[in-house]
Order: structure tokens, then sequence, then C-alpha cells
């Protein structure tokens, strides 16, 4: 391949959509066809590590595949759990056979899975090195394991799972982790302790683990195991907050559980992200607006949320009420008038992660089939001159940026057990949030009778996040605000509350990836959390 492309590729000053077809054109491959984006990338990084070539910004942002991938700061690597009874009943949620409930093997997600025959380490690994292949960065990556209810599998085979993802990330520095050893009947949870300690300074870390369960699971011994997988997010269906509604649609929980659950995962410092379904059997439009201002009420108030309005799917209950005429989804019309209604009065705390569930159309008998109806949502909220607020709606993305340039601004909120602090650096002239923390100070009761014990007396940080594209660990970088120190000044100002708040201590529910982080800034490990003394 002929380096000029490079040279031809950063020279382009206003770069268009279909800038790189015109180059890759002028420059055909082998003097025929054209060069695909892992070709690119995979010359690119031969020409710079020969020194042939020198590295470009630009040039990587150009050749990248899909660059909103790694924008939030990480690169998230979803995987499956294999097929497992789930204890719930639910009306609509389907029942594949050889699929975790409520995934369709044909979602990209579960065609991986499903390609990888389910297995932790070849997913995480291959979707890491497809990451890689395109142009990504891959330092930093958030597991998120899914597979219905996580708390209702086998405690050894999700010790061994977990293990094995952290096993594909070691793999980065060391191949010899690419054999399982152990097996699930032999695993304990040293050997995943050990896989852990090794990721703390290995190439590819992990600074976000998510697992998937529901309310009526939570409980203070759940979450005691949840923090020792390595969790610092939970994916948690409420689905409604309407216990007539969920009744209805067989779920299984009432609204009790699920404020028990935030309770207890807040407690533990866990993030928050919710699942929530309008259009269920049995609701209306208008009892999906006062719904969703629930979720906003003082008892629930999520970090993240999920929005799934209901599909009707093949071989559900559900397909068999629409069938006979006793459940009729949402026209078109009728769920952008929801949209338009509700995703305007979602707190700026809080990120609305999706609106649409990636189901392929061809899977749904009836309701909507649109998977971008974010964005047409979003454009007739234009039209109506009103806006969402939400974090994904203003993050940073890939803008250079200077300390001049931005604005600190603290939002603060109650829930039943704390007073929760919202912390960011955002642009002064159009709103662009750059970096956020979370910091919980607990009621005096909580704090002192706190079960775990790292977080007795203790002021919790939740969530440090700092937004841009993926640096290299360790590697300077100019206006991007992966590097302008933002996370240490949060850090700084949430210890400053917390003295002011008569904390003595102050903790993170760090993930793996992240101690030598947290270390550099004089946190130090404690049994489940890092630990720092504020005297």
């Amino acid at each position: 391949m002929d380096k000029e492309i490079f040279n031809k590729i950063e020279s382009v000053k206003v770069w268009r959509e279909n800038s790189l077809q015109t180059i890759l054109k002028k420059y055909p491959k082998d003097g025929k066809g054209l060069y695909r984006h892992d070709d690119l990338v995979e010359e690119y990084n031969l020409l710079i590590r020969n020194g042939e070539l020198k590295p470009s910004k630009t040039v990587e942002e150009r050749i990248r595949m899909k660059p909103t991938r790694t924008h939030s700061g990480v690169a998230t690597v979803t995987l499956l759990m294999k097929p497992f009874p789930c204890p719930g009943m639910c009306i609509f949620c389907p029942n594949e056979q050889d699929m975790p409930k409520s995934y369709i093997s044909s979602e990209p997600g579960a065609q991986r899975a499903v390609s990888n025959d389910f297995d932790p380490y070849l997913q995480t690994y291959n979707r890491i090195k497809a990451l890689q292949n395109i142009g990504h960065n891959t330092d930093k990556i958030e597991l998120i394991i899914l597979g219905g209810t996580c708390s209702f599998y086998p405690e050894k085979y999700l010790i061994w799972f977990v293990k094995r993802c952290f096993d594909a990330m070691n793999s980065f520095g060391d191949r010899s982790y690419e054999k399982d050893k152990m097996g699930i009947d032999g695993i304990t949870w040293e050997d995943l302790y050990s896989a852990q300690r090794i990721n703390e300074t290995t190439i590819c870390r992990n600074v976000g683990l998510v697992l998937e369960t529901r309310p009526d699971y939570i409980t203070k011994d759940e979450v005691i195991r949840l923090r020792k997988l390595g969790a610092t997010k939970i994916q948690i269906g409420i689905q409604s907050l309407d216990d007539e509604i969920l009744d209805l649609n067989m779920r299984g929980h009432h609204t009790k559980e699920t404020k028990e659950a935030f309770n207890l995962l807040r407690e533990a410092g866990f993030k928050i992200h919710a699942h929530w379904m309008p259009n269920l059997y049995g609701s209306t439009v208008k009892k999906d607006i006062e719904d969703y201002k629930k979720i906003w009420s003082k008892e629930y108030q999520p970090d993240e949320l999920k929005i799934y309005p209901t599909s009707i799917i093949k071989n559900t209950l559900l397909e068999q009420y629409y069938l006979n005429g006793k459940y009729k989804p949402y026209s078109k019309e009728e769920l952008l008038n929801l949209f338009v209604n509700i995703l305007p009065k979602t707190p700026r705390y809080v990120r609305l992660t999706r609106i649409i569930r990636d189901i392929p159309s061809n899977e749904i008998i009836d309701g909507n089939k649109s998977t971008n109806f974010r964005q047409i949502a979003e454009k007739e909220l234009i039209r109506l001159n009103k806006k969402i607020e939400d974090i994904r709606s203003r993050e940073i993305k890939s803008k250079n940026i200077t300390w001049d340039d931005l604005e600190l601004e603290t939002i603060k909120y109650d829930t039943p057990i704390s007073k929760e602090y919202f912390i960011s650096y955002k642009t002064k002239r159009d709103d662009k949030i750059c970096s956020f923390l979370r910091l919980s100070i607990p009621n005096k009761e909580i704090s002192k009778n706190n079960f775990m014990n790292d977080l007795i007396g203790s002021a919790i940080i939740r969530e440090v996040h700092v937004y841009g594209n993926v640096v290299n660990i360790g590697k300077e970088s100019l206006g991007e605000s992966q590097h302008l120190g933002l996370g240490k000044k949060m850090i700084e100002i949430a210890e400053d509350i917390s003295k002011k708040n008569k904390f003595k201590k102050i903790s993170v529910i760090s993930a793996i990836g992240t101690r030598e982080y947290y270390k550099k800034r004089g946190f130090k490990d404690g049994d489940l959390y890092m630990n720092k003394d504020l005297n």
C-alpha cells in the first residue's frame, strides 16, 4: 500500500462523508478494487511501528470505521451468557430455544454470541480484535454481560464466565491465558481475583463491568456477590412503576421490590441502569407519561435508562393477546407523541442509552419497527422548539477543548438513603458535557450501618467519567477532554463536598482496570472498594 494515501487523507481540508472513498479510488488495491478500513488501519499501524510515518490524530479519526464506538471515552464489549432458565413469566418476553431468555438470535449482539458458541473468552477477545481492526483504541474496556437474570445463573458459572472475560483482556499482553485451565467445575473465587489483579496493569484494562438482573433478586448477599465479581453498574428491568400493569404482564414483582433494589444498589455505590417499557399490556399513552414522571421521583432516579417500547414477538403470550384483539400496539403517531412528551422531562444527570431496542423488523409481528426512532423523535422535538438535555444528547464527542471553554455545574438531588451530587464540566458556549462525577453522601443511619464494611462512615464516588475519544493509557494528548485532568479535578471537588458534610473518608466503586488511577490519587485497596482518608 502506498503511504501517500495517508498523506492525502491528512491533507484534505474539508472532510466529507465521501472523501475517503474518493481517495481510495485514486489508489486502488493491486490496481483494482478498493482497500477496506481494516486494511488501512493495519497498514497505518505498520508504517508507524517501522518509523515510516508519523502518528496523526486526523488520519486516525478519518480511517476509523465507526468513530462513535469510542466517543464516550471507553470501548464497549457486549457479551451474552449461555441459554439458561429465567424466573420470570413475562407475557412480552421472547423465549427462543437455544438463546438466553428475552434475547433473539437475529439481534446483532446475539449473532456474535452464537458465532462464538457463547464462549466468554472468544466473545471478548474477538470483539476487542474487531474494534482494533477498524481503528479503535482498546486500552479501556467496558464489559456488558447480558443474559436475562444473571442472579439466577449458578455461581460457579458466573465466576468462570467473568474470569474468562478477564483472561481474554489479559491475553493481549500474554497469550498464555487463551487456554481454559480450570473449567467451570474447578473454578474458585481466588481464580477470578488472580485474573483481576493481572488486569490492573495489563494492556486492555477493564474500566467498567455491567451485569443484568431483576429487582426481586437484589438482596444484600446478592449485591455483595455482584461486587465480588467486579461489577460497577447494574442493568435492572423495572419495566413499569404501576403494580397493576406489572401484574397484567406477569412480571413477577411489584414496585416495592424495585424501590428496595434501588436503595440497596445505591447504598453499595453501584451505578443503576434501568430498563423501562412503555405500551405494555393494559397501559395507555397517558399512563406511560405519568409512569415516566415516577421514574424521576425520590424513590427511583436511575443514573441511566433504556426505553424499550413493547414489541409483539412471535411465540409470546402477548402475540396471542394481539391475535385475540386484547392488545393493540401504539401507532407511530402515538409513540411519537409519547416520546415528545417524556424525553424533555429527562434530568440532566441521566443518560438515555437507548430509546428503541435493536430487534430486526422481521421478528416483530406488529409495533414499532424503526430502529432510528430516537432520531425521528429528536427531529420532531426540534420542530416543536423542545430539546432533550440528557447526558448522551450533550456528550462532547471528539471536539478539542481547553479549560477556558469549560464551566462547572453541580446538580443535587435527594434519594431515600442519600444526598446525590452530579458534578460535571461542560462547555460554556453550547452546553456539551466533557466529564462528570457521581457522589453519594449517605444518610447518617445508612452510613453508620452500611452492609458493605468498606463503606461504613464513608462518602461514595459512584462514577467518574471523562468524555472524548479514547486516549492510550499514559499517552499525552493536546486538547482532548480525556487528558485535561478533569477526572482529578472532579475528585478533589468530591473530597471537598464530603469534608463539608463531615465525612472523614471517601470510597470509590473502582473497576479493576482503574485501580491504578485511584492509587495515584491517594486511594488504597479495601476489601471490595478503594478508600481514602480525608483527615
